[in-house]
């Protein structure tokens, strides 16, 4: 019933309402005017006043009827309006997905969202054969086609060939994050990413490995995951062919290349290839050494630090070398000493050309061209270029003498020893050259 018809029958029956009351007033006049009628008129009145009483009670029941009638209309009206609120209230979910209970406020948005679980792809692009879900999706792709000027982003020039699409696209450029976590108040540009985020509250991981049963949050990484088991590593190093499982470890690696270093210590300036290894290099400042070993409770900033060490107590060298057998408790140390037989020296000098086979040797070797003398001696004051020199200056200090001969007598320095055994074999390294001078001599 529209609103229109509501009103004319409303105002009908408060019409006919008012008339009838009006009537009853009228009669109700005349019923009182009996009483104060002569008593001898009452008698011949009576008839009269009977019909008057019949026609009275007539118009009392029409007037009963009608105010029904109009009670009855008025709370259907009423209902009626009432469920039409209610109709108006709900009509925004009033469409509810089967499958995943998603409602929509039209018909036409569940039966394209229904697409999604039945994988149909109703409308077909015509030049390619090409099929889409939705038909805002086919009108895009017909742009393509069609040669329609796309929508470019006026800042990078990026273009796109829906309008929500360059919405989306703009938010990079204004910073603009509407998708924000309601637990920990992280904003996102895109509503997908909100998402997919609310699993690391939810710890929901949806994604499963067939192979060893591993759960995972998103799809992308399962499949890096699966490739594992695979074998496949899909990103190569352009410079050295070097292959990775994940493009981001291919991304990392490059930086040896170019030799970025973007992680920086606020304290030294030392740059990092891995924001990890910047955290780790802090512990060198804070002298924070969490790691401890249990024989000798000596400390380590690094896990690898102690497991090293602690080959020392066990007497373990799980690292052989296949040349020459020798053995070493540091697997860094072990790929060094390989550089022996292999005759590598990775690190060259940029001023003279001269390679080393460690990096701190080079370090110690640009002192000479630099001049610089940075280790000093806190007692005498006395520089050096390099670290180990005056390590072995140190022991003039402290009086230290590590190496001694079966004698028992010690020396600061094992080039000392050397020479001194010398004085228990009676080999005399000098002779020769001596004598042959002489014979030269003689020749003159």
């Amino acid at each position: 019933m529209n609103n229109k018809h509501k009103r004319e029958t409303e105002k009908l029956l408060l019409k006919r309402l008012s008339s009838t009351i009006i009537k009853m007033a009228f009669i109700k006049e005349e019923s009182e005017d009996l009483k104060i009628e002569d008593t001898f008129t009452v008698k011949h009145e009576d008839a009269e006043q009977i019909t008057d009483a019949l026609v009275l009670k007539e118009e009392s029941d029409e007037l009963k009827q009608t105010k029904d009638q109009y009670e009855k209309h008025h709370d259907f009206v009423e209902e009626n309006t009432k469920m039409m609120k209610t109709q108006k209230t709900t009509s925004n979910h009033l469409f509810s997905c089967r499958d995943c209970g998603k409602s929509f406020s039209q018909k036409q948005n569940l039966e394209s969202h229904m697409s999604i679980h039945t994988g149909e792809k109703p409308d077909n692009c015509q030049h390619r054969g090409k099929s889409f879900s939705q038909q805002k999706h086919l009108e895009g792709n017909v742009g393509i086609h069609t040669g329609d000027e796309p929508l470019a982003c006026h800042q990078c020039g990026k273009s796109f060939n829906h309008k929500q699409n360059l919405k989306i696209h703009m938010r990079i450029h204004t910073g603009d994050k509407p998708n924000q976590c309601q637990q920990c108040g992280k904003s996102f540009i895109h509503k997908q990413n909100l998402k997919v985020h609310m699993r690391v509250h939810t710890g929901e991981k949806p994604y499963h490995c067939q192979h060893c049963g591993k759960s995972f949050s998103q799809q992308t990484n399962l499949e890096g995951h699966m490739r594992i088991h695979s074998g496949v590593k899909p990103f190569t190093c352009q410079e050295c062919g070097k292959s990775f499982v994940h493009k981001h470890n291919l991304q990392l690696h490059l930086r040896v290349h170019t030799g970025e270093k973007p992680f920086k210590c606020q304290h030294c300036g030392k740059g990092f290839v891995h924001k990890h290894n910047l955290q780790l290099h802090l512990r060198v400042h804070t002298g924070e050494k969490p790691f401890k070993c249990q024989h000798c409770g000596k400390g380590f900033s690094l896990q690898k630090n102690l497991d090293g060490h602690v080959r020392i107590h066990t007497g373990e060298k799980p690292f052989s070398c296949p040349q020459c057998g020798k053995s070493f408790i540091d697997k860094q140390n072990f790929k060094v000493h390989m550089r022996v037989h292999t005759g590598e020296k990775p690190y060259q000098c940029q001023q003279c050309g001269k390679g080393f086979s460690l990096k701190a040797s080079l370090d110690c070797h640009m002192s000479i061209h630099t001049g610089l003398k940075p280790f000093v001696c806190q007692q005498c004051g006395k520089s050096f270029h390099q670290r180990p020199k005056l390590k072995l200056h140190m022991r003039v200090h402290t009086g230290e003498k590590p190496y001694m001969c079966q004698c028992g007598k010690r020396f600061t320095e094992n080039g000392q020893l050397k020479r001194h055994m010398i004085t228990h074999t009676a080999e005399k390294p000098h002779a020769n050259k001596d004598k042959s001078q002489d014979s030269h001599r003689e020749a003159l």
